[in-house]
């Protein structure tokens, strides 16, 4: 079972898995990983009309993000992420990374491909985890993303996130899986930043949780 699945598990009522087990976390919850460790829910931001939501790194080993209902301004938009090295002063460390996404539409057009458009090599821009999201009332998108040893000064510090959302382009559902590394190994990454490509983030929860 992974980290992933273990939380998951934590969050269910009879088997079942509801949003509001997860969006009503409490910050003093700590749940079982199997193989060492505990998820401790460190901090969590609700965006209302926010250009970004940032959050401090310390010294965890591991990070991980989970997006409840996020919500954009703009239509046919990209959910993005940075990390700073100076306390938030520039958000631009070196990226190297892959894109790839599942998609369905509603008219039942399909396709699973690599997505160039939104992978980087030793790029400095902010590394979208979702595209072209909807903004209608009833459109938003989830997710989680795993942050590693953030504090680091040897090691580049990798990354994976699985995203899913509701298209805004062309309306469907949405998988898109993302990963890299941040390549700076001398450095420690001090701070971690959420904004859409345009716009603001409308509403949504973002979850910080840490292993411990």
């Amino acid at each position: 079972m992974g980290i992933v699945s273990s939380f998951v598990n934590n969050l269910t009522t009879n088997g079942v898995l509801t949003a509001d087990a997860i969006n009503n976390a409490s910050l003093n919850s700590i749940t079982s990983i199997p193989g060492g460790g505990d998820l401790k829910l460190i901090s969590e931001a609700t965006a209302s009309s926010s250009a970004s939501i940032e959050f401090s790194l310390g010294s965890y080993k591991e990070y991980q993000f989970y997006f409840v209902n996020m919500h954009p301004q703009n239509n046919g938009i990209d959910f993005t992420f940075q990390t700073s090295i100076d306390n938030g002063s520039n958000y631009n460390v070196i990226i190297t990374s892959t894109n790839f996404y599942a998609y369905h539409s509603e008219g039942d057009y399909t396709t699973l491909t690599y997505n160039t458009a939104d992978d980087q090599a030793q790029g400095t821009s902010f590394q979208p985890l979702i595209t072209d999201m909807g903004n209608a009332n009833d459109e938003s998108l989830t997710g989680s993303l795993q942050l590693f040893s953030p504090s680091s000064t040897t090691y580049v510090k990798h990354f994976i996130s699985r995203m899913q959302g509701y298209n805004g382009v062309n309306p469907g559902s949405a998988d898109m899986y993302t990963a890299g590394y941040f390549n700076n190994g001398a450095n420690d990454l001090t701070n971690i930043k959420f904004q859409m490509s345009s716009g603001n983030i409308d509403a949504g929860t973002i979850k910080m949780f840490a292993v411990v």
